[in-house]
């Protein structure tokens, strides 16, 4: 599943809880899919059980871990990627869906969101922390496997094909936004109306705070060993909204003077060398926002503008420019501060 510092390293972001002293939310925590998950909850008026709320949590995490972590062997992606030939293999109906997102967001995207990178990500050492530059000759041995274009989904028959039988597919920078919908989507199943729920930096807010004010998220500055606030988000929206947010500096090395991030443009293998250094996408879909945060932080500031723009998105972008760190809105993002 996705961690920090893998695939694509997420902002620390978090609540502010204010000065007041009551009433206060309900809060469940613990680790799952390899990182840490925080839920607030009101659960006045609820008839269901903190018990029964943490056994459900604890359930649906667990859940889509054994479907989607490439860190298990006996995870439904890790038995498709170990499929190494080109005829329809079968897969989950939830698979697929995301596979669906994953090839709209590469295709309006100019091919920066793929799933398929991570031999290349690999490649560089990123997954366990063993950095090193690569050799040119050994980027290019891998190029010809990745690629988007290389996998066709059929999401109505739930089967998949892989044009080259060597790719593979990494979830990663789109399971943890799934995981967050779910989990959302059971809490509101059992009375919950009013939650946070975040699961490792990925974020869903909907309704307000036990006190009637509304959410209020705190996004990181966008540099390495930090957690200064750098912007404050007031939730307006009431019927529920993602918070996503990515950024470059999280995971990265240096080597003889030079910068390496972990976010890597497909279309060369090499890290991306622009100076956009965090994404934040705020969205309906928990999952369109964690591949949409991906995909703009690979684009780079002007790219990620413009594709904000022509996708209507709510997107807050901080990048460097003139040796400082200077902001943009898209004008959806805007228009809901």
């Amino acid at each position: 599943m996705k961690m920090r510092g893998v695939f694509a390293a997420l902002l620390m972001t978090f609540v502010l809880s204010g000065c007041q002293k009551s009433p206060r939310e309900t809060e469940v925590s613990g680790e799952a899919q390899g990182t840490t998950y925080h839920i607030k909850l009101v659960l006045d008026g609820v008839p269901t059980s903190l018990k029964e709320i943490r056994s459900h949590i604890s359930a649906t995490l667990a859940e889509i871990d054994a479907q989607m972590s490439n860190y298990r062997e006996d995870s439904e992606i890790s038995r498709i990627n170990r499929e190494e030939r080109t005829n329809w293999l079968p897969v989950s109906e939830e698979i697929a869906k995301l596979l669906v997102i994953a090839h709209t967001v590469y295709g309006h995207s100019d091919g920066c969101y793929d799933l398929t990178v991570r031999p290349l990500f690999d490649l560089w050492g990123f997954s366990r922390h063993e950095n090193r530059v690569p050799t040119q000759d050994e980027i290019d041995a891998l190029l010809p496997h990745v690629g988007m274009q290389l996998l066709e989904v059929d999401a109505i028959n739930k089967r998949i094909r892989k044009k080259d039988p060597k790719l593979k597919i990494d979830l990663s920078s789109i399971a943890q936004g799934y995981s967050v919908g779910v989990v959302a989507h059971r809490l509101e199943a059992l009375g919950v109306k009013n939650y946070l729920v975040e699961i490792g930096g990925e974020m869903m807010v909907k309704g307000r705070k036990a006190n009637g004010d509304d959410w209020r998220v705190a996004v990181q500055t966008p540099t390495p060993l930090t957690r200064e606030m750098q912007k404050i988000i007031d939730v307006r929206e009431q019927q529920g909204i993602a918070i996503m947010t990515a950024g470059t500096y999280q995971n990265f090395f240096e080597e003889n003077g030079q910068t390496y991030s972990h976010i890597l443009n497909p279309k060369t293998g090499r890290p991306v060398t622009h100076h956009l250094r965090s994404v934040t996408v705020m969205h309906d879909d928990p999952v369109w926002a964690d591949a949409w945060d991906t995909a703009l932080l690979c684009a780079g500031e002007e790219e990620a503008a413009r594709i904000a723009e022509a996708e209507k998105l709510k997107v807050l972008l901080f990048y460097d420019a003139d040796n400082k760190l200077k902001e943009h809105m898209s004008k959806a993002f805007a228009a809901s501060q």
